[in-house]
C-alpha cells in the first residue's frame, strides 16, 4: 500500500494510522499510530538516548525533525507508549526529552556560529560536551551531530529559526 498523507487500516480489532511527516530523518518519514493501544511508532525520528541520523542527502532536517516531534508531542496523551527507531522503548516524556536535545545542541552550534566560529573551532571547544556522555555514545558520535547541525544552520537562509520557537 502507498499513501500521500493519511492511511488507515483496521487490524485486529483496532484502527492503525499512518501519518506522513515531512522532511524530518529524510524527505519520506512516516509516523505509525495503533489508536487503542494508545502506542505510537516513531521509526528513525526518534533516536532514544543517542543523537540523530539526519539523511540530508534524502531531504532530511534537524529543523523539520524538530517540527515533526513537536506534532506528534502535541496529539499524544501524557499516557502513551513511543516506539523509537534506535533505543529502549520509551514514553512522552522521553520523547520529550529528545525534542529538548534537538533544541538545545541547535542553539548552542547556533550561538558559536554568530560568534563567528568555524566547525574546527566548535568541535575543538567542544560545544556539545554537557550531551557527549549520554547522547553522544551511538551510531552518531557528537563531532557528526555537531558537522550535521553546523551545515544545515550554515547552508539554509532560514535553518537558524526553521522549527526551532523561542
Amino acid at each position: 500500500m502507498t499513501f500521500n498523507d493519511t492511511l488507515t487500516i483496521h487490524l485486529n480489532g483496532e484502527d492503525v494510522r499512518a501519518v506522513h511527516t515531512p522532511h524530518g530523518h529524510t524527505d519520506g518519514d512516516s509516523v505509525i499510530w495503533f489508536t487503542r493501544s494508545n502506542v505510537v511508532h516513531m521509526g528513525d525520528q526518534f533516536f532514544n538516548g543517542f543523537f540523530p541520523f539526519i539523511d540530508t542527502e534524502n531531504g532530511g532536517s534537524v529543523g523539520g525533525l524538530i517540527t515533526n516531534i513537536e506534532s506528534v508531542l502535541a496529539t499524544i496523551p501524557a499516557d502513551a507508549k513511543v516506539i523509537p527507531g534506535h533505543g529502549p522503548l520509551s514514553d512522552k516524556a522521553g520523547l520529550q526529552a529528545f525534542l529538548d536535545v534537538l533544541r538545545n545542541t541547535r542553539a548552542a552550534v547556533n550561538r558559536g556560529i554568530v560568534l563567528g566560529k568555524s566547525l574546527d573551532e566548535l568541535k575543538s571547544e567542544k560545544v556539545l560536551e554537557e550531551w557527549d556522555a549520554k547522547w553522544g555514545q551511538g551510531f552518531i558520535k557528537t563531532n557528526t551531530w555537531i558537522e550535521t547541525l553546523h551545515n544545515e544552520l550554515t547552508t539554509a537562509p532560514d535553518a537558524r529559526t526553521r522549527g526551532h520557537k523561542h
